[in-house]
């Protein structure tokens, strides 16, 4: 019976549903992070009676015809870029991007990766690196002795020594054509494809690009309603699919009992 595999595409398409959503819920508290969702798309058809054939002993066409469908499934996981809500910290290496744009981060093997994750700070050679340790680019080094640090929301770092406010680097951007093309490495890392397009670097404020807030973060953009929403939804269209196995089961064991 054919409804026993269709509606198992559509329970295994609700069983990835549930684990997107469960990402999301999972990252509500993590900086710069994208909620993700799934899409789904319908598999090919069979057909029964094709339309537009020549009526049986008739004129004209069938209108209409038969085709059925064999079920449902996942054609992407698309993260959902837009804005998340800014927090103030009132850490001097804490940066959010306000608009367009991604920091350019130097990867372990020395590639370049791309985060909207602005939690920096110095190592201890006072160059400006991510929680993790890998350089932000391009390269900005904080002076000994420096007693303040200014970024402003063109990107430039300043760094006040022996009293003196002087220019330490400039910050800069990259943009995509696609930003959901984008590969996630994790670490709130993400790598350019075909699909994302090359990276556009410019400067902050420029058109087309955000603007930088010091003493702030990005926080992840994952609505928690939303999602408990979306996650009941879910669980619905899992349970009616469940009752479809057993009822297309219960019909076949009246079709094997009237047989015996």
């Amino acid at each position: 019976m054919r409804a026993l595999a269709i509606a198992a595409t559509g329970m295994n398409a609700q069983e990835t549903n549930v684990e997107v959503i469960a990402n999301n819920i999972a990252n509500v508290n993590t900086t710069g992070f994208k909620r993700a969702r799934a899409e789904f798309t319908d598999l090919l058809y069979q057909v029964e009676r094709a339309k537009g054939v020549a009526a049986a002993g008739a004129e004209g066409v069938v209108p209409e015809g038969a085709q059925l469908g064999l079920g449902v499934r996942l054609a992407a996981i698309r993260n959902v870029h837009l804005q998340g809500t800014l927090k103030e910290t009132g850490n001097r290496l804490d940066l959010a991007l306000n608009g367009e744009g991604w920091f350019q981060i130097q990867g372990p093997n020395g590639e370049t990766r791309y985060t909207r994750d602005g939690a920096f700070n110095t190592n201890a050679d006072g160059q400006v690196v991510t929680l993790d340790g890998y350089l932000v680019q391009p390269e900005l080094t904080v002076p000994d002795n420096t007693t303040e640090i200014t970024v402003n929301q063109a990107g430039q770092l300043y760094a006040r020594v022996d009293g003196q406010l002087q220019e330490v680097g400039q910050l800069t951007l990259a943009v995509f054509a696609n930003d959901a093309g984008l590969h996630a490495e994790g670490g709130n890392l993400f790598s350019e494809t075909l699909a994302s397009g090359a990276p556009v670097a410019g400067v902050p404020g420029d058109p087309g690009y955000g603007v930088i807030h010091q003493g702030y973060l990005e926080d992840s953009n994952v609505d928690p309603v939303k999602e408990i929403s979306e996650l009941i939804s879910a669980q619905r269209a899992y349970e009616m699919n469940s009752k479809i196995i057993s009822a297309a089961d219960e019909m076949a064991s009246i079709v094997s009992k009237g047989i015996r």
